[in-house]
């Protein structure tokens, strides 16, 4: 216990600065518009977590508060992969979560975006391969985008998503 409290007092404040109000509010114009123009509407998320720790699930959830507001920002989570145009994994593949991650994966309608959030997702992270975890998310569903970080900060997390809509075709104003 007393080498973790040392570990927190040599690192020192770890947070990110407070935007100002004017930055926020041009940056969700701008988000709003380009969601608009590549989604048509509301970019809607299916979070699946394939076997994390939940460090990269804190930072997901920290999305969703007033701070980021992603829900302002014409982002959401949804319930059902068939109702999502994104999905946004988590963890090393694990061999319980392989074939759930595929039908989830099958389940989501075309044109479909894959973000791999973490270093479990982008390479098997500290878990790696074992007789428990495949690694990498890439080597069970195709993905279109990875999210680098253990765990990366909700920006880098959000980077990830808008780097992943720009890539997908554009569907224009008619959903």
């Amino acid at each position: 216990m007393l080498e973790v409290l040392k570990r927190i007092a040599r690192g020192g404040v770890l947070s990110e600065p407070l935007p100002t109000a004017d930055e926020v509010r041009r940056e969700q114009g701008r988000l709003q518009s380009s969601l608009l123009e590549v989604v048509g509407r509301a970019l809607c998320i299916r979070h699946v977590d394939a076997g994390s720790c939940n460090g990269c699930e804190l930072e997901i959830h920290a999305l969703n508060n007033p701070y980021y507001n992603l829900e302002g920002a014409g982002i959401r989570f949804v319930a059902s992969p068939r109702h999502a145009d994104l999905l946004l994994v988590t963890g090393p593949v694990s061999v319980n979560m392989e074939e759930a991650l595929r039908r989830t994966y099958d389940a989501t309608p075309d044109p479909k975006l894959v973000v791999a959030v973490g270093d479990c997702g982008a390479c098997g992270g500290v878990f790696g391969e074992s007789y428990a975890s495949l690694g990498s998310i890439a080597k069970v569903i195709p993905v279109d985008v990875t999210v680098p970080g253990c765990p990366p900060t909700p920006v880098a997390i959000l980077q990830g998503i808008l780097g992943a809509t720009r890539k997908a075709p554009s569907r224009g104003r008619n959903p």
